[in-house]
């Protein structure tokens, strides 16, 4: 009964099966291995964030280019304080604020973004505290320049004079007279009343839409695998049952079907 396998059409459906369930395992098992290697990457980055607050900062320098492993990092940099922005619209503790940019002019040359704190309400240069005078040294937090409408980075443009959406190399280069590194820190203490910014985990490393979207697919390939299996069942199921039904003469053959369409 089952001889209709060894047919030219049962082999080519064999074939495709035999090739179509490895290959859906495959890229499930893929895409369930990408989104275990996120949610590892989120954890390391959240054990990096709290033992970061503890460990010995170490100089700006040596800590560049910021990366997953440097990014959160507590570094130290010495210079005078220069231009001051704000950046608006950005939420601390679920309230509306804006973070207080100040550019921190160092030795090399080069000018360090430091946010120096973050104020609730609308954005005013009036109600940023003016930036100590004098040589100063800063501790906090190393950041990667920021990209214009990801995690929450505003990326509107017409701004007030003296403010940007994004605190990168690439926004503040027309704003500031200096040549900037391209990094930023946010201060382990806020400056004159202002609340700290907490350092934010680097790109890549949170459980974001990108990360259950590899779960998602995960899935998909798996159902589909499955769906494989149960159409090969079922056009066997389909086939033996017709061979049953010929046998017993329930289905007429070709050499008597040909005259009735003929005719």
């Amino acid at each position: 009964m089952y001889r209709f396998l060894l047919t030219p059409r049962w082999w080519g459906i064999n074939v495709f099966v035999l090739l179509a369930i490895p290959f859906c395992v495959f890229m499930g098992s893929w895409q369930l291995s990408r989104f275990e290697g996120r949610v590892q990457e989120h954890r390391a980055a959240t054990e990096q964030a709290a033992s970061d607050g503890h460990e010995r900062a170490r100089p700006l320098d040596g800590m560049l280019p910021v990366d997953k492993s440097t990014s959160g990092r507590r570094v130290t940099a010495s210079g005078h304080y220069g231009r001051q922005l704000l950046v608006p619209g950005r939420e601390l503790d679920d309230r509306r604020g804006f973070y207080v940019l100040t550019l921190l002019r160092t030795d090399s040359g080069k000018a360090l973004p430091v946010v120096r704190g973050w104020l609730p309400g609308t954005a005013d240069a009036a109600k940023a505290p003016a930036p100590p005078a004098g040589e100063v040294t800063v501790t906090g937090a190393l950041q990667a320049s920021e990209t214009p409408g990801d995690n929450g980075v505003g990326a509107q443009g017409g701004l007030a004079a003296g403010q940007t959406s994004a605190i990168s190399s690439a926004s503040l280069v027309n704003l500031v007279p200096y040549k900037l590194y391209d990094a930023w820190i946010t201060l382990d203490r806020a400056d004159s009343g202002m609340k700290a910014v907490p350092a934010t985990a680097p790109d890549g490393t949170g459980l974001d839409l990108k990360a259950f979207q590899n779960l998602g697919y995960t899935g998909e390939w798996f159902v589909f695998a499955g769906f494989v299996v149960f159409m090969w069942f079922r056009l066997l199921r389909r086939e033996v049952e017709f061979q049953r039904d010929a046998a017993l003469g329930l289905v007429p053959d070709e050499a008597e079907r040909a005259p009735a369409i003929s005719g």
